[in-house]
């Protein structure tokens, strides 16, 4: 059968197709609403609510603390932290691989000039040997025609793979800036903690000047100077803990601004409160979350590289063609290099084919094809485990707040028992013991207070990260470099590190 018109077929191989499966984004199941906002047992309500999220809000939601020191911290961070660089490092090396993925669908040009010189064997010829000078300029091309897809295949997988490495920059993000004002809530914790035990401690050694008073006055016993002088001790033992976690908070919180673990020493010295967490937090839909979870949009990312994939591995099964070909000018003399007898050239089709390669394509598109399907498990495991991470944070910062309520009234009522036992100490109504309990029972209240409105705090923070607060998704389904940037470093005054001082100034 003859062909007559031949242009629609060169057509539809140029055009070609792509083998291997194409890629559709699975649909995320999330339930209607979380648990943790449906009310809490005993009669305790949920605090935090259900409207719609702000993605302006979510991008700083560190705002919602109030606490300047904290927004310095954070925006040094954003702009000098190691890990977020190295994250933006590797953006520009996945960039710059897809761009040498999509270059394999332009032809291959190469310049070849060259001089040789060379000598027939004497010996082997009957001709006489004499020495031989070629001139020779060239332009080598080769060009893939990409009938079954291979190269687009590859191109759709760098494109995944890009937008993932954006998506794992973002997850850096938001966990940064978690870090960043957990260890500082935590650092203004220990701070309070130490405040409360240099009070307690002045108590104590007011008590104990008043037993040892009354000792001398003949009015108290000796055991009582001796429990007095107990207590104190116990209270002084507690101090050196509590100082060094809050200086190992500060020396972390260094680290993640990209600095000596001591530079933040003497700025955070000065005491100020923990920074106090709002009672409701808008945490959205489920479905809200899952579109904007780093981590669950890197791992579908993923997913949908390791499918394009199939495609490359499927694609080694059918020929390739390509269009070759060369041209230039070969003389034996320099002079005639520019003589048109002395052009070359030469262009031709050619196709390569493994028609036998012992299964090691099938084994390799089984091998793309498990990939495949661990990168769905792994997208499915994110999943679950965002809900999780919103459902345990949940329920920390709802219990938390309630046992900060309770914890406030403890503290009211222990008060009251230590004004009203030492009065009844001083006139003899109740022994010494009584005072000392009291006294324990009150500064175990307030410890346990102060490490409560600290918990409530970091509970807010963790419930912040769990729903992926930290970045701007304004366009967030159009990723791009420019999305993933993070601000510019912003000025400020450097300070030198201090001894560490995190006693509150009295009044």
């Amino acid at each position: 059968m003859k062909i007559r018109n031949t242009t629609p077929l060169l057509l539809l191989l140029l055009a070609g197709c792509n083998v291997g499966p194409d890629y559709t984004k699975p649909e995320a199941q999330a339930p209607a609403k979380f648990d943790s906002l449906s009310g809490q047992p005993d009669g305790i309500p949920s605090r935090p609510v259900d409207r719609s999220l702000t993605p302006g809000a979510l991008a700083q939601w560190w705002k919602v603390l109030n606490d300047a020191q904290l927004d310095s911290l954070l925006e040094r961070a954003i702009a000098s932290n190691l890990d977020l660089k190295i994250a933006t490092e590797r953006v520009l090396e996945s960039r710059a691989l897809r761009g040498v993925a999509a270059s394999e669908q332009y032809p291959n040009v190469s310049v070849d000039p060259s001089v040789t010189r060379f000598q027939n064997s004497s010996t082997a010829s009957s001709f006489i040997s004499r020495a031989r000078t070629y001139y020779e300029a060239r332009v080598d091309a080769s060009w893939e025609i990409d009938i079954f897809g291979g190269i687009r295949r590859n191109i759709e997988a760098s494109d995944a793979d890009l937008d993932a490495e954006i998506e794992s920059q973002r997850d850096v993000l938001v966990t940064l800036t978690a870090e960043v004002a957990r260890n500082y809530a935590e650092y203004r914790g220990f701070q309070a903690r130490v405040a409360l035990i240099e009070r307690t401690i002045k108590t104590q050694r007011d008590t104990l000047n008043l037993t040892e008073s009354r000792s001398k006055a003949g009015i108290g016993a000796e055991i009582e100077t001796q429990q007095a002088r107990a207590q104190l001790a116990t209270r002084l033992s507690q101090l050196p803990p509590l100082v060094t976690g809050a200086r190992q908070a500060a020396f972390r919180l260094g680290v993640l601004l990209g600095q000596a673990p001591d530079s933040l020493l003497s700025e955070l010295a000065e005491y100020k409160p923990v920074p106090s967490a709002p009672d409701e937090v808008p945490v959205g839909l489920p479905s809200e979350l899952l579109r904007r979870r780093p981590d669950v949009r890197q791992a579908e990312r993923q997913l949908a590289a390791a499918n394009a994939r199939i495609g490359v591995s499927t694609a080694e099964l059918y020929p390739r063609f390509f269009l070759t070909g060369f041209g230039g000018v070969q003389s034996a003399e320099l002079a005639s290099i520019v003589d048109a007898r002395s052009r070359i050239f030469s262009i031709g089709p050619s196709m390569q084919w493994n028609v036998f390669s012992g299964w090691r394509i099938q084994s390799n598109i089984d091998a793309a094809d498990s990939r495949t399907k661990q990168a769905f498990s792994t997208y499915q495991k994110s999943i679950l485990t965002s809900l999780e991470d919103v459902e345990n944070s949940l329920t920390s910062f709802v219990q938390d707040q309630a046992q900060r309520a309770a914890l406030r009234d403890a503290v009211q009522a222990d008060q009251r028992a230590v004004d009203l036992a030492i009065d009844r100490y001083k006139s003899g109504i109740v022994d010494f013991l009584t005072v000392l309990v009291n006294q324990r029972e009150l500064y175990d209240a307030e410890a346990q207070l102060v490490q409560s409105q600290t918990s409530v705090t970091t509970s807010l923070i963790a419930v912040y990260k769990a729903l992926g607060g930290g970045w701007d998704d304004t366009n967030a389904d159009q990723p791009a470099e420019e999305a993933a940037k993070p601000p510019a470093p912003a000025t400020h005054q450097e300070t030198q590190p201090d001894a560490f001082a995190p006693t509150k100034p009295s009044a």
